[in-house]
C-alpha cells in the first residue's frame, strides 16, 4: 500500500498556472500541484524538517484544527514538537520510519501506522532511518468533558483497522476508525474512508462536524456545497461544518482519504 504525500519540487517554468485550487467560505480544495517547495514552512525546535501547513484556524476557514504534511530528513526531528500544551496530535505515516517517544516510551512507526498523542504529554519525533520520513500531522486543542479523563496514547495501523461497511452499499463504502467511537473521551476522530470504484455517498450529506480530507489514493468526483470537483491522490479538501457533500469514486483503484472530524462535544454557544 502506498500513501500520497506532497510532491514538492517546482513545476516547469512554462507550465500553465491554472489548477483546480478553490478557496470559498464553505470549502477549500488544495490540489497536490499546489504543494511545492516554495510554500513550505520551517518550525522552531524542528531540525532537518519542512512542513506543508494545509489547514489552520482562520476566520472563514478551519475552526477546530490545523493539518500539516511533514518531511524529515535522516537525523532530523524534534524533542519539543508541540508548543501548545493543550493540543493533541494524530499522526499518520506516509513513508519512511519514525521513532516516536511519548512520556519516555519509544516506538517505531512505518508507512500505514497511526499514533494518537494526548494533550499535555511530553513527546519527541526522530528520523533514524536511511530515507525521508513523511507523515501527516493533525493538531487540535483538546476539549475536556465533565467526568471524563483524557484519552490514552495508542498506536495502530491501516492494516490492523477493521473495515466498517456502510449498509446496502455492496461493500463499496467503508470506514476504518483509529479511535473507538464509543470512547467519549475523544473529541476528534481520524479515520480512513475507502470507496471501491463506482462507490458513492448516495445522498447529500450535511452535518455539524468540520472535515479535513487528505486523499491517500485514487480519484473521485466530490460534491462540495453546490460544486462537483475532480480530486486525486495528494489533494486536500477542507469542509466547513454543514457544508453539503457527496462522492463518486472514479478510476480503477480504490479512492481513499484520511479524514479528520470533531466529535462528542456540545457546540460552544459563544463564538471565539
Amino acid at each position: 500500500m502506498t500513501y500520497a504525500f506532497p510532491p514538492g519540487g517546482l513545476p516547469h517554468k512554462d507550465d500553465n498556472p491554472e489548477s483546480t485550487a478553490i478557496f470559498s467560505e464553505a470549502y477549500a480544495v488544495l490540489p497536490a500541484s499546489t504543494m511545492r517547495d516554495i510554500v513550505t514552512s520551517q518550525l522552531p525546535d524542528w531540525y532537518k524538517t519542512r512542513t506543508w501547513i494545509i489547514a489552520r484556524p482562520l476566520t472563514g476557514f478551519a475552526e477546530t484544527f490545523a493539518q500539516y504534511a511533514v518531511e524529515v530528513e535522516t537525523g532530523g526531528g524534534s524533542d519539543a514538537p508541540e508548543p501548545d500544551t493543550g493540543a493533541q496530535a494524530g499522526i499518520f505515516i506516509a513513508r519512511g520510519e519514525m521513532s516516536l517517544t511519548v512520556d519516555g516510551v519509544t516506538s517505531t512507526l512505518t508507512a500505514g501506522d497511526y499514533a494518537y498523542v494526548p494533550a499535555g504529554t511530553k513527546w519527541a519525533v526522530k528520523n533514524n532511518g536511511p530515507e525521508l520520513l513523511c507523515f501527516h500531522w493533525i493538531r487540535k486543542r483538546y476539549v475536556p468533558a465533565p467526568g471524563l479523563g483524557r484519552p490514552d496514547h495508542f498506536i495502530t495501523s491501516d492494516a490492523a483497522s477493521e473495515f466498517h461497511y456502510m449498509p446496502d452499499t455492496d461493500q463499496k463504502w467503508a470506514t476504518q476508525r483509529f479511535a473507538d467511537p464509543a470512547d467519549l473521551r475523544h473529541d476528534m476522530h481520524i479515520n480512513i474512508v475507502t470507496f471501491q470504484p463506482g462507490g458513492r455517498i448516495p445522498f447529500l450529506e450535511t452535518h455539524i462536524m468540520e472535515h479535513g480530507l487528505y486523499v491517500l489514493q485514487g480519484t473521485a468526483r466530490y460534491l462540495l456545497n453546490k460544486d462537483w470537483v475532480e480530486v486525486a491522490a495528494g489533494d486536500f479538501m477542507w469542509l466547513r461544518a454543514f457544508c453539503p457533500q457527496a462522492c463518486i469514486a472514479t478510476g480503477s483503484e480504490p479512492f481513499r482519504y484520511l479524514l479528520y472530524k470533531d466529535v462528542n462535544r456540545h457546540p460552544a454557544l459563544v463564538l471565539p
